[in-house]
């Protein structure tokens, strides 16, 4: 045994951990002592351990030491800025707490190495989505006729075809006011005696569409007995009554009577005709714009066209004439202005045309300015003040030139 040299036995080589461990921080590790501790104690230190502290080796530049800090903490204890929604209105927040509940509960599809990928699509607790103004404050775009959501008005999801998809009472309502303007032309009426009624509705409905907006079961109430007749969108958004009530009383109130008449018959009919046949058919034609289909726009053209021609070839003329008829812009003839005809070198009686032709122009001309009026977006109002306004205009201005 003395002659035989005794081999060492190698030492087992120290792994370092690259983040400290707790026993490490405190001094318990192989090199420290741990004095006896009570098992309250051991999970006390357990629950809450330290803090990592990492020292930055002065060869090391600012972005590598950055990028190994980030690598060897197991949780990124920096905060996230959360996005903070502008404020809405306390009718609109409380009606969409389902909605933010809804898609705050939705949460990230993992992926096999544990990382998180794309987001699961988010739902708002509605079979369509809603406008972007019904969450973040008021705007202009409140006044247009935006996709209406489903499931705020309850008629709307007992009758889905009937009331919200086809808006069969609503139609029925803007057509027959329609109607109602043709009774009043041929009882009589002047339009200066229509405005003030026009207004006396306009004021409360307007008032009542207000108090609505700022006390939630007064507005629930509201759309119980008025749903039918609205569409969601209005749920937070302002009546399209209002804007109808508006546009009749400027075209009877600032227009001729003829030219109010027909802008009033406009607004009934053609915004009808383009509303019904471009939900019908709008997908198989061209998209104009957002919400705008060419399917639409024909039907208001078409209706447009037959609107005035049933009015100035054989309501006015086969009924009338009644009190205020003599001031009507349109009498059966269109000439050139006498610049122009002089211009081209026409003569007064070969630049004017009367009969059935003039009343072909003027007719195709009405059904342009309907269409046009249906389809153009002007800041975003509802077009039931955009369409009687800018149809009025269009006739105004055009029987100024020609008439």
């Amino acid at each position: 045994m003395s002659g035989r040299t005794k081999q060492a036995i190698p030492s087992t080589p120290r792994v370092i951990s690259p983040s400290p461990t707790p026993s490490e921080q405190d001094g318990t590790g192989q090199d420290g002592y741990s004095g006896p501790m009570t098992r309250s104690a051991a999970r006390r230190r357990l629950a809450t351990p330290l803090p990592v502290e990492e020292d930055i080796e002065e060869d090391e530049s600012p972005e590598l030491s950055r990028a190994r800090t980030r690598s060897r903490s197991p949780i990124d204890t920096r905060k996230v800025a959360q996005l903070s929604p502008r404020k809405t209105s306390r009718m609109a927040s409380s009606a969409l707490q389902p909605i933010a509940a809804t898609a705050a509960t939705t949460t990230a599809i993992a992926t096999p190495n544990g990382s998180t990928g794309e987001k699961a699509p988010e739902t708002n607790g509605h079979l369509s989505p809603p406008t972007p103004s019904l969450y973040y404050g008021w705007s202009w775009r409140d006044f247009s006729r935006s996709p209406s959501p489903l499931g705020l008005i309850p008629i709307h999801r007992h009758w889905r075809t009937f009331v919200h998809k086809h808006e069969v009472p609503r139609k029925a309502l803007h057509v027959s006011i329609g109607f109602f303007v043709v009774w009043l032309y041929l009882s009589g009426t002047q339009t200066y005696s229509v405005c003030p009624y026009l207004m006396g509705a306009l004021i409360p409905i307007a008032a009542v569409d207000v108090v609505r907006h700022h006390y939630q079961p007064f507005n629930r109430f509201y759309v119980k007995v008025l749903g039918a007749l609205m569409r969601e969108s209005e749920f937070s958004g302002y009546n399209g009554v209002i804007f109808y009530l508006l546009g009749a009383w400027t075209a009877l109130y600032f227009f001729p009577k003829d030219v109010g008449v027909m802008a009033t018959l406009l607004l009934s009919w053609c915004d009808t005709a383009a509303s019904t046949f471009g939900r019908l058919y709008g997908r198989y034609t061209p998209r104009l714009r957002r919400g705008k289909s060419l399917a639409g726009s024909s039907a208001a053209f078409l209706v447009g066209i037959g609107t005035a021609v049933y009015f100035w070839g054989w309501l006015a003329p086969t009924k009338g004439p009644f009190p205020g008829d003599e001031n009507f812009m349109f009498t059966g003839t269109l000439r050139l202005p006498q610049l122009l005809a002089d211009a081209v070198g026409l003569a007064p009686a070969k630049a004017t045309i009367s009969g059935g032709l003039a009343l072909g122009v003027m007719s195709l001309w009405s059904g342009f300015v309907a269409a046009a009026s249906e389809v153009v977006d002007l800041f975003g109002w509802d077009d039931n003040l955009t369409i009687p306004v800018l149809s009025g205009l269009g006739i105004w201005g055009f029987l100024k030139v020609f008439g």
